[in-house]
């Protein structure tokens, strides 16, 4: 009797076991949460003086949760930003990915059902405790920029939590999924809940004059070659995203030759321009963000 009630009770403990294996604790995102997401959102909004915005935010199913329309943003703003987060919560993903993958000629994933996919920049996947627990879309920003600027601040949101204290996960990107990044010279790693970015860049012509304020570009070539120019002054610089200058050429400024295996590391504030490439030039990108950086820097642009 004893043996068939031991056997009986390890049986059972088998049984719950596998159960408990077979499951896992998920977050969600409560109605306070999606609030909290979007007074982020405004509050950045109004630090920054954007002249509008609508930001919607989703649970992890693409359902909307909460939505808010500033003054004098444009009717058609709302669905945008609907969209824009449902894509960044089904696909786990910002969709600024997406429409970078489109502009590099991946044209046929447009094909994808509008209700599911609005591959616009302004999207981002709002995380907690590593498990993506919704989406925030912004739209009527006065840039696409600035859309998903405003999104990043909503899904940092909560980086003040727990969240904030727990270890960052390694990340690892196999030889494939590099190699597909090349190809449609995009993004590897966007900046979300992090203060550095990789991009895979992809150059067969010359480019323009280009100043980010607050991002220090660190360059590592892995194909081709280029003429760089770094410093001096950006002639006909304008403002095309915030903290983003462009211009037609640098005059002045020091010349290098990159090639195959060189790294160079631009400072954020420096004027720099791909002047001349010579076949395909493929390189790294590694985008760290001054936190502590001004806006104002870029007045210094043409130094």
């Amino acid at each position: 009797m004893k043996t068939k009630l031991l056997l009986l009770t390890l049986a059972l403990t088998f049984t719950s076991t596998l159960a408990n294996a077979q499951t896992f604790e998920k977050k969600s995102l409560t109605l306070d949460g999606a609030k909290r997401v979007i007074a982020a959102a405004v509050a950045y909004a109004k630090k920054n003086n954007a002249p509008g915005g609508v930001i919607a935010v989703v649970d992890d199913g693409g359902n909307l949760m909460a939505l808010e329309r500033l003054d004098g943003t444009f009717a058609a703003g709302a669905n945008i930003s609907i969209g824009k987060a449902r894509t960044a919560a089904l696909f786990k993903r910002p969709t600024k990915t997406f429409e970078d993958i489109i502009k590099n000629g991946r044209t046929a994933m447009v094909a994808l059902p509008d209700s599911f996919f609005t591959p616009l920049q302004g999207g981002i996947p709002i995380v907690v405790d590593n498990q993506i627990v919704g989406g925030v879309g912004v739209s009527g920003a006065a840039t696409a920029q600035q859309d998903e600027e405003l999104a990043i601040a909503g899904a940092n949101a909560f980086t003040d939590l727990k969240m904030s204290d727990a270890q960052s996960p390694v990340l690892f990107f196999n030889s494939s999924q590099v190699s597909t990044s090349f190809a449609n010279g995009g993004v590897l790693l966007d900046g979300m809940n992090r203060n550095y970015m990789v991009h895979t860049s992809k150059r067969e012509k010359p480019g323009q004059a280009e100043i980010h304020a607050l991002d220090t570009d660190i360059i590592y070539v892995i194909q081709g070659s280029a003429t760089f120019v770094t410093g001096g002054t950006a002639v006909d610089a304008k403002t095309t995203a915030p903290n983003e200058l462009r211009g037609t050429r640098i005059d002045g400024g020091e010349t290098r030759q990159l090639v195959k295996g060189d790294v160079i590391v631009v400072p954020n504030n420096t004027p720099h321009w791909f002047k001349e490439v010579a076949g395909t030039l493929l390189y790294y990108t590694i985008k760290v963000r001054c936190a502590d950086c001004a806006s104002t820097a870029m007045m210094s642009a043409n130094r």
